[in-house]
């Protein structure tokens, strides 16, 4: 555990620093919210912004926007008339997230939608050139169905918490709903015919798909 702490630490002190807004949304979401650990922090932050600034995608669709610290890291470097749409289940964030928005100029590129991201993102007209889930784990592989028809070829699908702390390597002592539909949205994604795929072992895993 000390080795792993101390990479952690290493790593941190190592990489593009954390912008000043973010550092201080992380900190008051560890003060102020339930489950701050779903807060994607500065080394995945700093990972998501790379990614979008080497895919240079103009329409990005986010599921689970939680205090909308990937929202704003989705849409540092989009390219000129990029827009990031993130959908929210939880009404009473709405509030605290339209004025987080309205007070950075990332927040300007972001729309926010609120309900079941499921059922929006089933509505919502694409294509989609980046596509990040990190929305209710039991429905991985049903968010995947409903978003890749609209997610044309070299589009990209990334998918948050795929490891689990670990739980997928053993799905018969850890049999709980959400190990399985992350257990079942790793096999999904692997065997697909129209994705190529790889797991990075950031944070929680941290999976990228291309759409062949």
């Amino acid at each position: 555990m000390n080795d792993i702490i101390e990479a952690d630490d290493y790593i941190l002190s190592h990489i593009s620093p954390e912008p000043p807004h973010l550092e201080a949304l992380y900190r008051r979401t560890h003060l102020t919210h339930l489950y701050p650990r779903m807060c994607s922090g500065h080394l995945q932050g700093r990972l998501l912004s790379m990614l979008v600034a080497m895919i240079k995608p103009r329409r990005v669709l986010e599921l689970g926007t939680f205090t909308g610290y990937s929202a704003l890291c989705l849409a540092e470097n989009l390219p000129e008339g990029g827009e990031v749409h993130t959908i929210e289940i939880d009404d009473e964030m709405e509030p605290e997230l339209l004025e987080l928005f309205g007070s950075v100029d990332e927040g300007k590129k972001i729309t926010l939608h609120i309900g079941d991201a499921l059922t929006i993102a089933s509505t919502l007209p694409g294509p989609w050139d980046l596509v990040y889930i990190d929305a209710n784990k039991r429905d991985y592989v049903a968010y995947l169905d409903a978003v890749l028809p609209n997610t044309p070829s070299g589009s990209f699908i990334i998918a948050d918490n795929t490891l689990w702390d670990g739980k997928v390597f053993d799905t018969v002592a850890n049999h709980d709903p959400q190990t399985l539909g992350l257990d079942s949205f790793n096999t999904y994604v692997a065997g697909h015919p129209r994705l190529e795929t790889v797991i990075i072992p950031v944070r929680d895993g941290l999976t990228l798909c291309r759409v062949k």
